[in-house]
């Protein structure tokens, strides 16, 4: 048995508070953008404001790099984008203490699969919701949902403008193909 999250797309931004709720639209994790840092940072909280897990957006590097780290500040993953993305747009994560995994599919436009090597353990869709800034994320039983759903968080931080849009260069490389 698989959980189902909702994301409303247009609310992921830096200063910016968001919900996400279960399938049944109930509220169930408070996201906190934090805006008066040097870095991105967005705060998971539980329904009575106790921090799970933060993202961090990590500076001086050479590609997009985020990292999740549990409510002590200990590292659960590191979220970078591939170098090389021929065909489909690719994401590693390297979990702390655990199998890594990889995020493949189209980004952009929120159709991918989370995997940990080649056994699927999450799938973020739009196509489950007629609201067009709206996306699933669909966790398969067993798996640490918040890790999950971080996850997904920071590569749609991370795929997108600041503002919550497709990055219409990234896009046009990908019409190219």
């Amino acid at each position: 048995m698989s959980t189902r999250y909702k994301i409303r797309q247009n609310m992921i931004s830096i200063g910016d508070d968001f919900w996400i709720e279960n399938a049944e639209g109930k509220k169930v994790y408070k996201v906190d953008g934090k805006i008066l840092r040097i870095r991105k940072t967005l705060v998971f909280e539980d329904l009575k404001g106790n921090t799970l897990c933060q993202i961090k957006e990590r500076l001086l590097t050479i590609k997009d790099t985020m990292v999740i780290e549990d409510a002590d500040g200990r590292d659960l993953a590191v979220v970078k984008k591939a170098l090389l993305t021929p065909l489909r747009d690719k994401w590693d994560v390297n979990v702390k203490n655990g199998p890594d995994l990889d995020v493949q599919g189209d980004i952009l436009d929120h159709e991918y699969s989370i995997k940990r090597g080649w056994n699927k353990v999450a799938e973020v869709s739009k196509k489950w919701f007629s609201f067009t800034d709206t996306y699933g994320v669909e966790i398969d039983e067993g798996q640490h949902d918040i890790l999950i759903l971080a996850i997904a968080v920071a590569v749609d931080m991370m795929a997108h403008d600041d503002d919550g849009k497709k990055d219409k260069k990234d896009k046009d490389k990908k019409k190219d193909r």
